[in-house]
């Protein structure tokens, strides 16, 4: 397989900052559609006295609110909660639980439980999840630097960003609401996401040893060809059971599983064509021909 990552480059970098710029703007101009862990809102819950699949209730939570959170409870799972970003007195909780009483024809002591609740993810915890991602790039930076090098270290931590970046961005202009699933996500992306940029690295490390005086760009697209096949294969193996967690799970699987997906796909997207060419960018401005000398290495 004959590819040239390297020659078209700067096509990969326009399209990851197109989609990251568009997103900011986005969230400059419209926001992030913050969910309910970070605004707080009302809580309603019914007894049903039969599970009732998500899909259906949806129908009647999207008169008043279609971001509206629908979990299962109770023993049996006939109960359900309902939670709403909206600021709703006791007179319109009482409105709503009329849709689900003449739907289902329900008494009023089936209204369990309802009122109005406070954000569960402060500025405190924005913070610590943010100073998490600096922490963990900063360990990530110190590892491959001293298992590679600091050029590499820092190309993969830039190719990092890029994917938490991506998802805001998905996010953002999809609307879709962020809550403590996404940023749980969006954690487990910086460790999962680096492994395919580490074995990219690793064979560029391997080809820099065997291939001397061959340019870098060679060198990097050859290292490429040959894991390219294993990289998408990792990806889409994870894709499936995860896609498959989306499609049959509950609700609040689903709000875990979406961020992974996109996180995935931005992780695979990097590891083979941003991060390589990061690379490239920061060590091909001593010279474009690998000079590594096996008598000069210290690893």
């Amino acid at each position: 397989m004959n590819l040239n990552i390297i020659k078209h480059k700067n096509k990969f970098f326009i399209l990851s900052a197109s989609i990251i710029i568009v997103g900011l703007l986005f969230i400059m101009f419209f926001g992030l559609n913050l969910g309910i862990d970070f605004t707080g809102g009302t809580l309603i819950q019914i007894e049903l006295h039969d599970k009732i699949e998500v899909v259906e209730l949806r129908e009647l939570t999207d008169t008043f609110d279609s971001n509206a959170s629908i979990v299962h409870a109770g023993e049996n799972k006939t109960q359900v909660i309902i939670k709403t970003t909206l600021d709703l007195d006791n007179s319109q909780r009482y409105e709503i639980f009329q849709i689900f009483s003449e739907k289902y024809n329900l008494a009023p002591e089936d209204l369990i439980n309802q009122q109005k609740f406070g954000p569960s993810i402060g500025q405190e915890i924005q913070g610590k999840a943010f100073i998490s991602v600096i922490v963990a790039s900063l360990f990530m930076l110190g590892y491959i630097t001293f298992r590679f090098e600091f050029y590499f270290g820092i190309a993969a931590v830039i190719a990092l960003i890029h994917d938490v970046l991506i998802g805001l961005a998905v996010y953002a202009v999809l609307k879709i609401p962020v809550n403590s699933s996404f940023i749980a996500a969006m954690l487990t992306i910086v460790g999962y996401s680096i492994n395919d940029t580490i074995v990219v690295f690793d064979r560029i490390r391997e080809n820099l040893k065997n291939t001397r005086k061959m340019k870098y760009d060679q060198i990097i697209d050859l290292s490429i060809s040959q894991t390219i096949v294993r990289s998408i294969n990792t990806s889409v193996t994870t894709l499936f059971a995860i896609t498959s967690l989306y499609i049959f799970g509950v609700e609040a699987i689903k709000d875990f599983a979406l961020p992974l997906i996109i996180g995935i796909l931005a992780g695979t997207y990097s590891s083979i064509f941003i991060a390589s060419p990061l690379w490239y960018l920061l060590k091909s401005r001593k010279g474009d021909v690998n000079m590594y000398n096996p008598n000069k290495a210290t690893r």
